[in-house]
């Protein structure tokens, strides 16, 4: 008898340390970022930690309770960066990511039950990547994006989401990044209200042929690098995303005058409609099936505003006719808008407005 009851005691011993193991693993539970689905302009790094790269480019998770703890980082410990997230669909805010914290972003909900989670980098490419180690929590499980039609918006500081948000950073202060918000540009919200999918490949800055300052490099040197860098060895796989439509808003810093110090030609008509009309060969390189999109400026007014819409109508034109059997080449120019955010750009209210001039429009095209 008392041996029967000394394994029974063994057993429930064993029986109640193993319930307890089980238990902790399942609180802990440690998704590593190789499983993660990202989309937009990514990649893995040797420790196979996701790099988030272009603008609003996103993961999603779920997880079970009322928190889960994200380990992101960046390389340079004397810099900061920014992340932004949805919980349950809803809106929350951003991140900031500084150089030298290791602590990991807790992200909490109001009630138990599964909760589902999609982060977006805030910042642009140019701004640096944002790395994520592993998410931690309950009953963790990786989320794709549904199969859905896709647009890829390219384009400059304006689909950027740059300096569109000063709730936190007022304007004039901090670095230009603080300003981000690329959850809250055009096209992000444009994806959202129709319900489908969205890349964004934009650097702040850049032009056709010659940039907001400098004569290079330009969108079409830098677009078939993976992180939008020249100098970059890395080459974008194009086979990763097949967009139904590709958005093209590029013009805003070939018209510009620069600073005003640095000495800057007359903007070149010629050159400016012959880069522009390669480019977009470029893009049907890649994408064959894909309806093309050339988006004008809303910063732009006046004779500038004009220029730029004879323009795009004369690059239509020639690409028509070099492609007979491609869908035509869709044209939409924006109403002339006084920008409200930082620099002369499209606040978040600002980018609202334009979101909801271009959702007919490619409502149509879709």
């Amino acid at each position: 008898m008392k041996f029967r009851v000394y394994h029974l005691v063994i057993f429930f011993c064993l029986f109640n340390i193993s319930c307890i193991t089980t238990y902790a693993n399942r609180i802990n539970d440690s998704l590593p970022a190789s499983s993660l689905h990202p989309y937009g302009r990514f990649a893995f790094n040797d420790r196979q930690h996701v790099e988030l790269i272009s603008s609003a480019c996103n993961v999603g998770f779920s997880f079970e309770g009322r928190e889960c703890s994200v380990f992101a980082y960046i390389f340079n410990a004397s810099e900061h960066n920014y992340l932004q997230y949805e919980l349950d669909g809803v809106y929350q805010k951003k991140i900031r990511i500084e150089g030298n914290n290791k602590k990991p972003i807790v992200i909490n909900a109001s009630s138990n039950g599964t909760h589902t989670v999609w982060i977006y980098k805030t910042t642009e490419a140019q701004t640096g990547p944002i790395f994520i180690e592993k998410i931690t929590g309950k009953k963790l499980m990786p989320l794709k994006k549904p199969e859905a039609a896709l647009i890829e918006f390219i384009g400059n500081s304006i689909t950027c989401g740059a300096a569109a948000d000063a709730s936190e950073t007022p304007c004039g202060t901090g670095v230009y990044h603080d300003h981000h918000n690329a959850y809250y540009a055009y096209g992000p919200r444009v994806a959202r209200s129709l319900g489908i999918n969205f890349i964004m490949s934009s650097v702040s800055g850049i032009g056709i042929y010659r940039n907001w300052n400098s004569d290079g490099p330009t969108m079409p040197q830098v677009y078939e690098k993976t992180d939008f860098q020249d100098s970059s060895q890395r080459l974008w796989n194009f086979e990763t995303y097949k967009p139904n439509v590709v958005s093209i808003a590029l013009g805003t810093n070939d018209f510009s005058g620069g600073d005003g110090k640095k000495e800057r030609l007359p903007f070149d008509s010629a050159t400016f409609v012959s880069n522009y009309i390669k480019f977009v060969q470029l893009i049907k390189s890649k994408y064959p099936a894909a309806q093309i999109a050339l988006l004008s400026s809303p910063m732009l007014n006046g004779e500038r505003m004009i220029a730029l819409q004879n323009y795009l109508t004369l690059i239509k034109q020639h690409i028509d006719a070099l492609y007979p059997s491609d869908k035509p080449v869709a044209l939409f120019f924006f109403k002339q808008m006084q920008a409200r955010g930082c620099s002369g750009h499209p606040n978040v209210e600002d980018h609202a407005i334009l979101a909801d001039e271009l959702i007919p429009f490619f409502k149509k095209l879709l």
